[in-house]
């Protein structure tokens, strides 16, 4: 089983309009309202393609409520942990060719809540495989929440892919997760401006075990002890991308469990990603167009000096 952990999770609502053009009004075409946040995002794709996944983390008030009425509706299975304060939404307005957040800042969480939750996902643990850390920390939880859920799966043998940024992401780091997914920009905040290859290889020092970079259209970097590769689309996708990098962790999630070889990894995480661009919403996947993009998906040894950053130039 697979284990998925949304600290500040949403409900989730997108918006499609025909085109979005600030300070005007639009007409919403459609509507649609799912369980969101990264985490929650991640078990939905999981599910989606018939893996065993356990959705965690942290809900509070009616919101808190409807985002678990919704995931019980998605056929997802849960073991969350009740908050007193209100769990937050986001906003996605997709108008075809990209998308364009609003998220609302999350719940102010106690220091009981928080050691409650700790004991819960280590009783979790003892039954996962891998474990995925995804999202934002809302108020009141410390800094290195995540190292201290990352130390907790890695004395329990237990994989854990990190997909954060900010601070969270530095503390994480520093923890030993298996696999960290930053974004081009979330490295660039890591390691300052247009991080090489050699940069990144030095965060396998501290005890990260691999890097793998989303880097938009130009699809994905990794980094790890045993190579660099690049995997690339063979054409770029249109429609909305809110969902692409929890797409990415789902299948690297699958893949650590299965020791996927790396470059037959990447080139799914690719496929994957890029499906969950061609579908409406976030935690969705076009499973046709998973299954066309697959076998074009180009992945090729990277060596020290190629490329020269790894910014996305969206």
């Amino acid at each position: 089983m697979i284990l998925t952990v949304t600290l500040n999770p949403a409900l989730d609502l997108t918006y499609t309009v025909d085109a979005l053009v600030p300070h005007t009004t639009h007409r919403v075409r459609s509507v649609a309202e799912r369980a969101g946040g990264k985490g929650l995002n991640v078990a939905r794709v999981l599910h989606a393609a018939g893996e065993p996944v356990l959705a965690t983390g942290l809900l509070g008030g009616p919101t808190g409520a409807a985002v678990q009425t919704l995931a019980a509706a998605a056929g997802l299975p849960t073991a969350f942990v009740p908050i007193a304060a209100e769990t937050r939404r986001t906003v996605s307005i997709v108008d075809g060719t990209d998308a364009t957040g609003l998220w609302e800042p999350g719940p102010l969480v106690s220091a009981d809540e928080w050691a409650g939750f700790v004991d819960r996902y280590a009783d979790l643990l003892t039954v996962a495989r891998v474990v995925t850390l995804s999202g934002s920390l809302p108020a009141g939880l410390p800094g290195d929440a995540y190292a201290t859920l990352i130390r907790l799966a890695r004395d329990r043998g237990v994989p854990a892919v990190l997909d954060t940024s900010g601070e969270p992401l530095r503390h994480g780091v520093a923890a030993g997760p298996d696999l960290i997914k930053p974004n081009a920009d979330e490295l660039a905040a890591l390691l300052g401006p247009r991080p090489g290859v050699a940069a990144i290889r030095g965060l396998l020092e501290t005890g990260c075990r691999a890097v793998v970079v989303s880097r938009g259209h130009r699809g994905l970097l990794a980094v790890t002890g045993a190579g660099s590769w690049q995997a690339a689309p063979p054409a770029a996708v249109t429609g909305n991308p809110t969902g692409a990098g929890d797409a990415c962790v789902a299948a690297l999630a699958r893949g650590l469990r299965d020791r996927t070889p790396w470059p037959e990894l990447l080139a799914d995480a690719v496929a994957l990603s890029a499906a969950a661009v061609a579908a409406p919403v976030a935690g969705a996947v076009d499973a046709e167009h998973y299954r066309a993009i697959r076998p074009h998906i180009s992945v090729t040894p990277n060596d020290e000096g190629a490329p020269r950053d790894v910014q996305s130039h969206r």
